[in-house]
């Protein structure tokens, strides 16, 4: 099972960027399609997006489209979530996530959690108004 650990949550200010990280161990990284989610206080966790195991195929959620990007790079077995001009109801705890099947071509089914194996424990980002 693979192991993920996320980086680069902190506090900014409304407008601001900050990149996550989420390096993974403990199988071929390269294989699998990866996925973000965040959950903020009191709110189920939410589906943010996700990147094929290329990392030529991106999906999101509406509320993030043009101002989050997910990128990886295979060869270092991490995936990144930028974000720019974040807002205050960007607010939650930020956590990757692991698919389950290898070489998946349809990554829109990964909007669903149960579709993933692995999951990080998660970093804060917290935007200030």
């Amino acid at each position: 099972q693979v192991q993920l650990v996320e980086s680069g949550g902190g506090l900014v200010q409304a407008g601001g960027s900050l990149r996550l990280s989420c390096a993974a161990s403990g199988r071929t990284f390269s294989r699998y399609a990866m996925g973000w989610f965040r959950q903020a206080p009191g709110r189920e966790r939410e589906f943010v997006g996700a990147i094929n195991y290329s990392g030529g195929n991106t999906y999101y959620r509406e509320s993030v489209k043009g101002r989050f990007t997910i990128s990886r790079d295979n060869a270092k077995n991490t995936v990144y979530l930028q974000m720019n001009n974040l807002h205050p109801d960007d607010t939650a705890v930020y956590c990757c996530a692991a698919d389950r099947v290898p070489l998946r071509l349809a990554i829109l089914d990964l909007t669903r959690e149960p579709e993933f194996e692995s999951w990080g424990q998660g970093t804060q980002v917290t935007v200030s108004s």
